[in-house]
């Protein structure tokens, strides 16, 4: 039996949660019955929807303080609380270290670290005033446990906000509870950049215990399990979001299957 998760009237916010991953919760979170508010620098050709549900938009670029604060506000203006923060906006292009510029590293810390933090930072000053507090989801990586060649600052990156989600789980409690997920690969509209046809996706999903790239919607789902109340003692916590993982470089490598197999002495 499926266990639907309501969220009826709460108050969400979703960074960048127009396209990709970010729309997977974004739908996820309207068909909880949240009232859905998504931001981004550039305001989409029409809003998320999920059933007859749509999100509303705000302009907004998340690294730069002052419009965060105004974002935040006007949230607060029109619905009079927040009561969810998904910190999703992020990502970074290909670009070992070597051949990347410094400034091109302080931009992606800045979207994947330094943003986050504060958003979540302005949503913490409103949910420590309402009774019921607030929950904050920040969106992270697996490539925060991992090495992450060819994305060194954006693994980084995402490292220093698992760190940061403990951290502030510590200070913001226990008012604010703040929780993140560590995501593997994603099956959105712009994986052909990342793995090429369906066929290479078909051969990137297939190195994943489960046998598949996650969808956007399964993401949402784990981001409304933590800000619902079945997950009220759940503060501090990096949920692992990546289908078992990735299989071992060396099973690839490994000719143990064409030899008899020896049980390690």
């Amino acid at each position: 039996m499926a266990l639907e998760l309501r969220l009826d009237g709460a108050v969400v916010l979703v960074t960048g949660g127009v396209r990709g991953v970010g729309a997977g919760v974004t739908r996820t979170f309207l068909r909880a019955g949240a009232e859905v508010v998504t931001c981004a620098r550039t305001e989409p050709e029409r809003p998320v929807r999920a059933g007859d549900k749509a999100s509303a938009f705000i302009s907004c670029d998340v690294r730069d303080p002052k419009e965060v604060d105004a974002l935040i506000d006007e949230i607060v203006r029109r619905h009079g609380r927040l009561d969810v923060v998904v910190n999703n906006a992020g990502g970074a292009p290909y670009a070992e270290v070597a051949n990347a510029s410094p400034r091109f590293h302080e931009k992606i810390v800045a979207l994947n670290l330094l943003a986050p933090l504060t958003v979540a930072r302005a949503a913490n000053a409103v949910m420590q005033r309402q009774d019921g507090g607030g929950v904050i989801v920040n969106i992270s990586s697996v490539s925060a446990t991992r090495p992450s060649p060819g994305t060194a600052s954006y693994g980084a990156a995402k490292a220093g906000l698992d760190n940061l989600t403990a951290t502030l789980a510590v200070e913001w409690a226990p008012k604010v509870r703040v929780n993140a997920l560590d995501v593997g690969m994603v099956r959105t509209e712009h994986s052909h950049l990342h793995y090429g046809d369906e066929a290479g996706v078909a051969a990137v999903g297939a190195t994943v215990p489960l046998g598949r790239l996650a969808e956007p919607d399964e993401i949402g789902s784990c981001a409304v399990f933590l800000a619902s109340p079945l997950a009220s003692y759940v503060s501090g916590a990096c949920l692992t979001v990546h289908g078992g993982g990735e299989l071992p470089a060396f099973l690839a490598a490994s000719n143990s299957q064409a030899t008899e197999r020896k049980e390690p002495v």
